[in-house]
């Protein structure tokens, strides 16, 4: 292999130059021409390709130790190019695969951080909104214990108002009952003084005197009558006051349901976005398993081409001392 970049468009260039000058385009013109690179037997090769080397090599007056030592020299050289272009081969694909690694991994560690930066967020969410979730049951249970006393105060004041009624029924029955004792009182005085009037005279003052008493017995029922009506007319008040107290507790239930339904269901929204957290932060942790195994997958690729690159610089070091040994040789043998 020709060196310093010599190859076959190069020494047909030179050839070309030379013949345009009207010269014989020999391998040592073509050598000159070329810079003085690359090697005769190479150099010759190309012409041979090219048609343009027409004479015959002269042979050398050389003594055969030399031409010897000079073949020699010339294929531990042709040995060590031949040796080295496979690790370079190797050291640039070993480059190009490393830095394709390298990015791979730098891109990997993006997501990584980001996936664990997403998932850091996700689970501060996941806390405030269970947070959240708490101080809302915490709410409904107050609520839930505001409104089971609501309802005990509510079935109190019903039965309550139930006894009212029940005291209302009974003044009623009294006061008819009154007012039936006062009539039939009333018919039978009216029945006695008729009666008493057709009798004889003589008994007219002691009829006037059980007139008097049963006038007197009229207006104690009469105050009966009336202390009846004033305790209807208190019943009938208290009724009422218990009837607004009553309607004022339904209005605090009713908005204590009403706050109930709404904790309830901003209880089942927070458990809904909860839910779609869990959701999240379990994708993002398998998309971090999987990119972790990605990695591992990767460093062991980029382990088996090190691996590989040993064995590869082994054997060029096993050619390349080949080629030492030869040239050694070939300089033993020159000294001799």
């Amino acid at each position: 292999m020709a060196r310093g970049g010599v190859n076959k468009a190069t020494v047909q260039a030179a050839r070309l130059a030379i013949l345009a000058r009207g010269e014989n385009p020999s391998i040592d013109a073509v050598r000159i021409e070329m810079g003085n690179t690359g090697s005769k037997t190479t150099i010759h090769r190309y012409l041979k390709e090219l048609g343009g080397a027409d004479e015959p090599v002269e042979p050398s007056a050389e003594p055969i130790d030399d031409e010897l030592l000079a073949l020699v020299s010339r294929l531990a050289q042709r040995l060590k190019e031949q040796a080295q272009e496979p690790v370079d081969q190797a050291r640039e694909q070993f480059e190009q695969q490393r830095k394709s690694l390298e990015t791979q991994l730098t891109e990997a560690q993006e997501n990584n951080t980001e996936l664990h930066q997403q998932y850091e967020f996700q689970s501060l969410a996941l806390a405030q909104e269970s947070e959240a979730l708490q101080d809302t049951r915490s709410m409904l249970q107050s609520e839930q214990t505001r409104n089971a006393g609501l309802n005990q105060a509510l079935a109190d004041f019903e039965l309550r108002l139930k006894d009212k009624d029940e005291q209302i029924r009974s003044l009623e029955e009294k006061h008819l009952h009154a007012r039936d004792a006062l009539e039939h009182y009333r018919n039978a005085a009216k029945e006695q003084r008729e009666q008493e009037l057709s009798r004889h005279e003589g008994q007219m003052q002691q009829v006037q005197m059980e007139l008097r008493q049963a006038q007197q017995s009229a207006l104690v029922r009469q105050d009966e009558i009336t202390q009846l009506h004033r305790d209807n007319e208190r019943l009938l008040t208290e009724n009422r006051g218990t009837l607004r107290e009553l309607n004022l507790m339904q209005e605090q239930l009713r908005q204590s349901n009403t706050r109930q339904d709404q904790l309830l269901e901003q209880a089942a929204r927070v458990d809904s976005e909860r839910t779609l957290l869990q959701e999240r932060l379990r994708v993002a942790l398998l998309e971090s398993q999987a990119l972790k195994q990605n990695i591992d997958e990767q460093a062991q690729s980029h382990k088996a081409l090190e691996s590989e690159l040993a064995r590869t610089r082994a054997d060029l070091e096993e050619r390349a001392r080949l080629a030492a040994a030869m040239t050694a040789a070939a300089d033993a043998a020159k000294s001799d």
